[in-house]
């Protein structure tokens, strides 16, 4: 289990034993006999019940970090869960969301209380002030919530009492809101280090290629017109694919469709050379994947079997149903490599070498994705060709496609 797993629970189970008495209590009180009646167990036992509930809901806003709409959606939870007359979150300038009475008149004070708060770095309980006789905020507890970059903000918790138990509890809960801020951070920080590799990957779209391509559709402007116009639309296509701005993964059917727009592109140019069988299940193309993680494979299957070898390429290229699995395969005839020499690019080492197009990238990515055990099974020798093999799980949680951006009609 990891480290910030390990955080979330115990967060969770300090929230948990504070809170448990304090909601047992107030629980008891509330609901009298007639909840004994119900058969769901002991007081503390409704409680603890109650908490794990109320936590569940409060955690998925938080994941999308300290922002208003987050905590507007969780603030009463959290003040549920506390069983307090009023709670708010704010970041270190402002009241994001307050749930509760008291709003009109203890907004401005409950910044100033988060200002020393902020200050000291520590949780503190203190008296509102509040002279109102019909306000029964009379005492706060000021938590601060915390994420990689120091301290966010605060959880101010409002009640008609001093509670060293609500202090307690308080506290808890505001280090729980933290690591789910936490999280966030990190699901962000994922993010951008799938696009930085998405974006690091299309760098290595060779520039040769995109030159070669345009220069192949001129050369059939005057002697076939008709095959430059649809040469011209599937270069059109497959750059719009490859530099698409929206979504992490794709499906099996859009990525084949972007490398038979790539295959045509290189058939213009190579001729009779390019020899391509493709066999494909129907029931796999809806898969979802990592996006562009097959069409550099065949890319560098171009690159081996055609511009480092003088004789015709063969690529074979197939993806077939194997349970809860789609497994692919593309394989050439080309020139090969060394087995040595690929380990070391797949180690990174030879990272400005121009012999495996994007492999340490794709071996890196879907190990992230679906775990190392589905990382790319490369087969090669020195004049042997190389077979790459992927396993693609039909189903992962939080692996979806999104869907295609507008295409613009073909006239």
């Amino acid at each position: 289990m990891s480290g910030t797993a390990l955080a979330v629970l115990a967060a969770l189970a300090g929230a948990l034993l504070a809170g448990a008495g304090w909601l047992a209590g107030r629980w008891q009180a509330r609901r009298g006999e007639r909840a004994a009646g119900l058969g769901l167990g002991t007081p503390v036992e409704r409680a603890t019940f109650h908490t794990l509930h109320t936590a569940s809901l409060a955690a998925p806003p938080l994941r999308a970090g300290l922002t208003e709409d987050a905590a507007r959606k969780a603030a009463r939870r959290l003040r549920s869960l506390l069983g307090t007359e009023a709670l708010c979150l704010t970041d270190r300038e402002s009241v994001l969301a307050w749930d509760g009475p008291g709003a009109d008149h203890h907004g401005r004070g409950a910044m100033a209380r988060v200002a020393v708060m902020l200050e000291s770095g520590r949780s503190q309980s203190v008296r509102t002030g509040c002279e109102r006789p019909d306000c029964p905020l009379k005492w706060a507890v000021v938590a601060p919530l915390t994420g990689e970059d120091g301290m966010l903000g605060a959880l101010v918790a409002y009640g008609s009492r001093e509670s060293a138990v609500l202090v307690r509890a308080a506290t808890e809960v505001a280090r729980w809101v933290s690591v789910q801020l936490e999280l966030s951070e990190l699901d962000r920080s994922r993010t951008r280090l799938m696009e930085a590799e998405i974006k690091a990957l299309r760098a290595q779209i060779s520039p040769h290629f995109i030159f070669n391509s345009l220069a192949a559709i001129a050369s059939f402007v005057r002697t076939d017109p008709e095959r430059a116009r649809d040469l011209l639309l599937e270069f059109a296509d497959f750059t719009r694919y490859s530099f698409r701005r929206h979504g992490e993964f794709t499906t099996l059917a859009e990525e084949l469709r972007s490398i038979e727009q790539y295959l045509a592109l290189a058939g213009a140019r190579f001729g009779d050379r390019l020899k391509v069988t493709l066999q494909v299940a129907p029931e796999v193309l809806p898969v979802a994947l990592p996006f562009l993680c097959l069409q550099p494979l065949v890319e560098n299957a171009v690159k081996h079997g055609l511009e480092d070898s003088p004789e015709e390429c063969r690529i074979s290229i197939t993806a077939r149903d194997a349970g809860a699995e789609a497994v692919i395969t593309v394989e050439d005839n080309g020139v090969g490599m060394d087995p040595a020499v690929l380990r070391r690019i797949l180690a990174g080492e030879l990272a400005g070498s121009s012999s495996g197009i994007g492999l340490p990238n794709i071996d890196e990515r879907i190990r992230q994705v679906y775990g190392d055990a589905y990382g790319p099974v490369i087969e090669t020798g020195v004049g042997a060709g190389l077979k790459v093999t992927v396993r693609i799980p039909k189903y992962r949680a939080g692996v979806h496609s999104s869907p295609p951006g507008p295409h613009p009609p073909r006239h």
